[in-house]
């Protein structure tokens, strides 16, 4: 299997780049969110997963190790190919696909192109106990830990309260916060966030 490719963004597709490598041109399929942060001629390394079917072989590519992992995790789920697992990684950031797995916000997971109810059903029974909210948040009780934090975990709460999901309420949250502002202040700032979502 190839674990990455560091080279040359020699071409850029509407789902794809290629990745030249010592003379060798990757045809790599990526998110749309990846896809928005490659620029022709740029060096990168992508993260990649060989995709082997009876009539096709194709490769995708991530920018991060998570990234990558998670694709795996979601492919493992029965009715989910590589194009659902890149509609997910597309539509939302890794970690808010694990917050919307291990808190069942079948919601935002119908979110992705082409994945309904009972496949997002499927994917919070199949991936739930092997994903950790811990993980997708480590940045976030990184957080918690500095000062002020605790008004944008008792907003995170709030917005619970009120009936929003866990995955949407901290997506509002974090887009809303900034430092200083009380837990009231960062309640309204979110709540007017939440119409964008």
């Amino acid at each position: 299997m190839i674990s990455y490719i560091k080279g040359t963004i020699t071409h850029k597709g509407e789902t794809f780049v290629v990745l030249e490598c010592q003379g060798i041109g990757y045809k790599i399929s990526v998110s749309d969110t990846t896809l928005s942060r490659l620029d022709q001629q740029q060096e990168t390394m992508l993260y990649t997963f060989l995709y082997v079917k009876e009539d096709s072989i194709s490769l995708f590519g991530f920018l991060t190790e998570q990234e990558q992992s998670l694709f795996e995790r979601l492919l493992s789920v029965s009715g989910i190919g590589p194009k659902g697992a890149l509609g997910f990684l597309s539509q939302m950031t890794p970690q808010e696909i694990v917050l919307a797995i291990v808190s069942e916000d079948i919601r935002a997971l119908t979110k992705a192109p082409g994945v309904g109810k009972k496949t997002a059903q499927r994917l919070v029974l199949e991936l739930k106990d092997k994903v950790k909210a811990e993980d997708a948040l480590k940045e976030t009780h990184l957080e918690q830990k500095q000062e002020n934090s605790g008004a944008k975990w008792e907003a995170i709460e709030g917005l619970t309260a009120l009936g929003y999901s866990k995955s949407e309420a901290v997506k509002a949250v974090h887009a809303s916060y900034q430092e200083g502002l009380s837990v009231e202040e960062i309640l309204k700032l979110a709540l007017k966030k939440m119409v964008n979502f």
